[in-house]
């Protein structure tokens, strides 16, 4: 979610660059949220054209579609040290998901019985895969949207507005009949990361913008010459698995 920055030579505060550089080590990985268990992670590969105005979502319906490009939006949106996850195809990434074997659950063990409160270590404890969890997830907070803005849609809504849900859901205040609400944001915000910083291969990262922007050198195979000296900067650019940008 959209903060302001403070100027980079400020000390002590992190920048946008600095927070997503730290945030590559763990991604694809187990949601940061302290609140939920740990989730399995997406990024898997998933046959995903390059995501322009005229991409067509292979699971979402055209509701869930304009919710989801507000959500990564509105999660990871542009500024003036680097394009948004709108502009990086993050939501085609997480729609090409939901047809992958992530998105099935198809090698998860699915049995109950399912204990939501149960210790981060026991895994995911939800009864839906993924993509029902999404499904659901849309419709019940859209629903709530309609019942507490006159009508509005999430989409619809002001920014501040659309980040104190999202700050509702993952404090547990705002909670869901038929789905959590704060699994359905943890996903949507660890989806969001993975679509942005991972490979292009999976279907985001379009250009492998953020590897550009923090520095990242991708999948080169040699460059321990640049590693810990502060002073020297990567300068051969990225490289994606696929080739792809």
């Amino acid at each position: 979610m959209k903060k302001d920055n403070p100027p980079p030579s400020e000390p002590g505060v992190a920048s946008r660059r600095g927070f997503l550089f730290k945030t590559i080590a763990i991604v694809p990985a187990a949601s940061a949220l302290t609140t939920a268990a740990l989730l399995p992670s997406a990024a898997q590969t998933a046959d995903v054209a390059v995501a322009g105005a005229d991409y067509q979502p292979r699971y979402f319906n055209a509701d869930e579609w304009t919710f989801l490009k507000a959500a990564v939006d509105r999660l990871i949106p542009a500024d003036p040290e680097g394009p948004g996850a709108l502009e990086l195809n993050v939501a085609a990434f997480i729609d090409g998901q939901m047809e992958s074997g992530f998105g099935h659950a198809s090698n998860w063990y699915m049995q109950g019985p399912f204990k939501g409160d149960a210790p981060a270590l026991f895994g995911y404890q939800a009864s839906m895969p993924p993509r029902e969890l999404y499904r659901a997830g849309i419709a019940a907070l859209n629903e709530h949207c309609r019942k507490n803005f006159s009508g509005k849609t999430f989409a619809q809504l002001a920014p501040a507005e659309q980040e104190q849900l999202f700050k509702d859901m993952d404090g547990g205040t705002l909670k869901f009949e038929q789905v959590s609400a704060q699994w359905f944001f943890t996903f949507l915000l660890q989806n969001t990361k993975e679509g942005y910083l991972s490979d292009p291969i999976h279907g985001g990262n379009k250009g492998m913008a953020s590897w550009k922007m923090i520095g990242f050198p991708g999948a080169r195979a040699d460059f321990l010459d640049f590693v810990g000296p502060a002073d020297k900067v990567y300068p051969y650019g990225p490289v994606s698995i696929g080739k792809r940008s």
